[in-house]
This record gives structure tokens, sequence and C-alpha cells, in this order.
């Protein structure tokens, strides 16, 4: 018998249900089938001309350690990127308020450590991304959910946020636009959640690493960023990342913008623990904040195609489902009791004339046990005709699934 046992943490912590079908998957098309993958965050938009060329133009002769929060210049120049976004508040931030992490998992990794002890928790709303969960457990950390469901479109109703509200939390992580169910804030819920963040002593960690991408609002319009709001200068995180905002998931560069100096300190002593953040993909991303406004625009006209051509062909085959309001991801209830299970059978016995489809099943979305069970996250990263097609593998699936 091995005398090497695990971390109860290492043994209970969640497996992810974004990539839980990955290996039937793989095995699918090994056998030839043609699988549609909506399981995964993955944008085929092209990663912007600037940021491609920037790779090409690095040319060191010594593939050097960057500083351990990033080079000052990629810091001021996302601190101008981000004054641009908070000019009709009034608010500002520098470079020493920015530090760059190894993609947006990792800026969200180190202020969950920083402003948390083990034996405290987070509050999340949920379904929610399941790194806040999978975070959490690597740090000892409990989880407070807030329920929202698709019977009110996943709406986020602050009396229960603070209802949910224990002795033990610490912090709120909430994105908008939210993934997986791209729910949009308003100014006026920032503010509300705001203000039970001083009520009760928390830090407010938000996730605004899809910012860009809000639907049915004017051209240009972003999402509202807590950095906007008065009073959060103390209380304030953003987690960001050049992963979906530039088509850029292998670049792995993030970063953590707080104006308060002690956690930025905090965050700082993890990240010279990890030495330092990646050299050449911070040039990258340097080249990617000279991406024209017209990329977004085009990549929110394309999205929100998607996005109709989608949900309007859910709606015509009985699955009742509205708009998400930004992100591109789409929660939705199956008419079916089990959605892993005929989420795994349709990627591992179901075709379509060869072709299947991947998605991500909700139940690992809720630490509530028991919610999410019918309920499947599907991420519109796909051409529109691939969409269309997507919805009649769907519906067939769904129609031998029934006879079983």
């Amino acid at each position: 018998m091995s005398n090497f046992t695990l971390a109860d943490r290492g043994q209970s912590s969640p497996p992810s249900p974004i990539r839980a079908l990955a290996a039937l998957a793989q095995d699918a098309v090994d056998k030839g089938v043609n699988v549609m993958f909506m399981n995964i965050g993955q944008p085929d938009i092209e990663t912007p001309r600037e940021m491609v060329d920037a790779y090409h133009d690095w040319d060191e002769k010594v593939l050097a350690y960057a500083p351990s929060d990033g080079f000052r210049d990629y810091r001021e120049q996302l601190a101008g990127y981000y004054n641009e976004l908070l000019q009709p508040s009034g608010k500002s931030v520098d470079a020493d308020d920015i530090l760059v992490t190894v993609g947006g998992s990792e800026a969200l990794l180190f202020t969950i450590a920083a402003v948390t002890d083990p034996g405290d928790s987070i509050l999340v709303v949920e379904p929610f991304y399941t790194n806040y969960a999978g975070y959490a457990n690597m740090l000892g950390i409990g989880v407070d959910a807030v329920t929202t469901t698709p019977d009110d479109d996943y709406h986020l109703d602050l009396t229960k946020v603070e209802a949910a509200i224990t002795s033990t939390t610490r912090a709120m992580v909430i994105p908008s636009p939210g993934n997986p169910t791209g729910v949009v804030l308003s100014e006026e819920q920032l503010d509300g959640l705001a203000e039970l963040c001083h009520k009760h002593g928390l830090f407010y960690i938000s996730d605004e690493v899809y910012r860009e991408f809000v639907y049915d609002v004017p051209e240009g319009t972003l999402a509202p960023s807590i950095l906007s709001r008065p009073g959060t200068e103390e209380l304030a995180i953003v987690i960001d990342s050049v992963s979906k905002r530039y088509s850029a998931c292998g670049a792995r560069i993030g970063c953590l913008v707080t104006r308060n100096k002690t956690l930025r300190q905090a965050a700082l002593h993890f990240a010279q623990a990890r030495l330092s953040p990646a050299t050449v993909d911070q040039y990258a991303a340097m080249g990617a904040l000279r991406t024209p406004k017209s990329y977004f625009r085009d990549v929110v006209k394309e999205y929100t195609a998607r996005r109709n051509v989608l949900v309007e062909g859910l709606n015509a085959i009985g699955i009742a489902c509205e708009k998400p309001k930004g992100a591109f991801y789409l929660a939705v209830a199956l008419p079916v009791e089990d959605a892993e299970a005929f989420s795994e059978w349709m990627v591992e016995h179901f075709t379509l004339d060869n072709d299947t489809l991947c998605v991500a099943p909700l139940n690992g979305f809720y630490h509530t046990e028991g919610l999410g069970r019918n309920e499947i996250r599907m991420a519109y990263v796909l051409e529109q005709d691939k969409l269309k097609r997507c919805v009649q593998i769907l519906e067939a699936a769904l129609a031998e699934w029934a006879d079983r």
C-alpha cells in the first residue's frame, strides 16, 4: 500500500465542468466524428494584427525575466486604457495600482488569497465561473452562494445577496458581464453591491474580462466598471485579461487593478514568489492596446448576430431562453432530468450525419447541491452557420434521448 496521500483539498477539489467532456470529445474526434465545441470559451475571432505583429517584432538577444509586477511601460499603458474607460466618472488609476499576472486566473487567485485567511469565505452568485470555487478550495476557504435561476433570467436580487452574507464572508466575487449567464450589472446594481460591502466590511472582486462584449446598447458602450463607482477606492479590485478581449487565450496575460495599496502589496508578495509574468506576451499585450476601436465594433456586431442565431434557433425548437446582454455564453435549461448524462451521451454516442455537439453541463457551476441538473452552458464562439447546425444536432439528440 502506498504511503503517499493527498491533502483533503487536493482530493476534494471539483473537476472543471467546462473541460469535463474533453476526453470523450477527443475520443469522438479520433474516431472521425466532427465535434462542434461549445463547451469552452475559445473564440474563433482573429487576434488583432497589432498583437500578432508585436510577437513577430520582438527581437532581443536574451529572453529575460520581467519585473514581478509586470513591465512599468505596460502598466502605464494599461493605466491609460483604464483612465479612458473611467473618464465620465472623474476616477483614475495609475501604473502602481496595477499588477500584471499570468492570465486573469492568477489575478483572481492572488486577490482571493490576499483578502482571505483559511476558514474565511467568499460570496458568489450562482451559477458562477467555476474557478471561483476551485481557488476557494485551494486556499482552504468556504463559498457563500446567492442563487439565480433561468426562471428569472438569472437576475441578481440585492436582498438575497445581503441575506447570503455570513460571519466568515470576506469578499464578493461577481463578474459583469457574467460567465456563464451573460448578465450585465447596471451602475445602480454596482452601487448597491458596493454599499453592502461598506456595510459588512467586504471587498468587492469584480471580474470584468468581458467588458467590451455588451449587446443591444449604443455602439461603443462598455459594461460599467466598479472602478468608476464612488467610494470604492479601498474595497474594489478588478480582475482583467487579454484572453477574451483580444481573442488571445494563449497569451496568458492578465492583471488586477486596485487603489488599495496594502492589498496590492500583498498580491505583489505572491507575484514575487512566482517570479514574473511572461516577457514576450507583455510586449504583445502592449501591441494589443493599439487595437483600433473598429475591431471591437465588428466583433460585437458578430457576437450579437451569433447570439441571435443561437437564441432564436433554440426558441424555434421549443427551448425557451432570453438573449443574454453580454459575454458570449448562454445558460439554458433543457427538457431533460440530467443534463450531464445527456451531454456525455451526446458527445460519446450520438451523431447527426457524423456531427455531434460538446457543451458544458451547468451543475458544476452551482455551489448548492442539486441545482443546475437540467441546465447547460453554450459558448457561441462558432460561426453563425455552425451555430445553426448545433441547434439541429441538439434537437435531434434530444428527440433520440427522449425515445431511449
